[in-house]
């Protein structure tokens, strides 16, 4: 079977955002436990991680973090 095999390639905080990594349960599980249990993918949140810019796992995890202390 080929594709993404998470206990093989974890995810970290280097991790590259690539379209392979971007809708896997273990991208929720790492995002999950840095952001808390009320992480969610929203559509502003898609859009800043599709625009192209090269990211890494610990970038989204910073941005939705910075998005939701702003709206508190």
């Amino acid at each position: 079977m080929t594709g993404f095999d998470w206990h093989a390639d974890p995810i970290s905080r280097d991790t590259a955002v690539t379209r392979t990594y971007r809708n896997t349960q273990n991208v929720r599980r790492f995002l999950t436990a840095e952001c808390g249990d009320g992480f969610a993918f929203d559509r502003a949140l898609m859009a800043w991680i599709k625009d192209g810019a090269a990211k890494t796992m610990g970038d989204v995890a910073d941005e939705w973090k910075r998005r939701h202390t702003a709206e508190v």
